[in-house]
């Protein structure tokens, strides 16, 4: 075997084992082949590069393709920041004032989300897998079924899943397959607390998922507008009436029929 001269004391090493040899002034390496004596050049500097850490390409490309922990860091301050706005001014906020409360600059809103439609989405997105997860987290919390349901609507209230209707009314592509997987993992969700709920004997069994939505809904939308925000103080107040009002024995008969999932898309 032959070692190359003037190597490192690592390369030398790693040399007398593999039989790679330094070629002076020219930075390549060739291997002597055991048992044969022939010479194979083994490429220019690789030695060097896998000394620095170069010479693992897809390893070097899977980190390079990570966003950097400042870059997501700067995406979440914008969703959340749009998701204040919206509901403290509406939908249609400016979105300088969207980067203002996040941060950031306009430049680094704007990289991230090229126009409102596209950030309309991630709040949209961001809201509904925020609320599902409360759910889930009901049940697990909760082994009252009825306690469980309690602890979605107000969890619920504080996620601002009512902020979600004047958002989706705008212009953006509702039935993008994210929305709609969000949508069907939250529907499921809640179908199954009301579900459990009922089955225990402990909510009326005259209204259906949709009824409870629509109230979590109409209880919890803002109503845009300086005036206004002090309304929000009595939310969680309004909404503990309406679950008293869903408690079996039933107090009174409701008009109507019960709402169901497909009558809030049919809407």
């Amino acid at each position: 075997m032959r070692v190359a001269v003037g190597t490192v004391a690592q390369g030398a090493a790693q040399a007398a084992v593999t039989g790679n040899t330094a070629q002076p002034g020219t930075g390549s390496v060739t291997r002597t082949e055991p048992g044969t004596g022939s010479v194979t050049p083994t490429g220019t500097g690789r030695v060097a590069e896998a000394a620095a850490g170069k010479s693992d390409a897809p390893a070097a490309s899977c980190r390079a393709a990570r966003p950097r922990a400042d870059a997501l860091r700067n995406r979440e301050r914008i969703v959340s920041a749009a998701r204040e706005l919206f509901v403290e001014f509406g939908p249609d906020v400016a979105l300088d004032d969207v980067a203002r409360r996040a941060g950031v600059g306009n430049a680094t809103l704007y990289r991230n989300f090229p126009d409102r439609a596209a950030l309309t989405h991630e709040v949209v997105l961001a809201v509904t897998s925020r609320t599902t997860l409360r759910a889930e987290e009901a049940v697990a919390a909760e082994s009252d079924p009825f306690a469980a349901l309690s602890r979605f609507v107000h969890a619920a209230a504080d996620e601002r899943i009512g902020a979600l209707c004047p958002m989706i009314s705008g212009v953006f592509d509702k039935d993008h397959p994210d929305l709609l997987a969000e949508r069907d993992r939250l529907e499921e969700a809640v179908a199954g607390l009301v579900s459990r709920a009922q089955s225990a004997g402990r909510l009326r069994t005259d209204i259906a998922v949709g009824d409870v939505l629509v109230a979590l809904s109409q209880l919890t939308r803002p109503l845009p507008g300086i005036a206004c925000q002090g309304i929000d103080r009595f939310t969680h107040r309004h909404l503990q009436l309406f679950l008293d009002g869903l408690e079996t024995p039933a107090r009174s008969e409701l008009p109507g029929s019960a709402a169901t999932l497909e009558d809030l898309r049919r809407s």
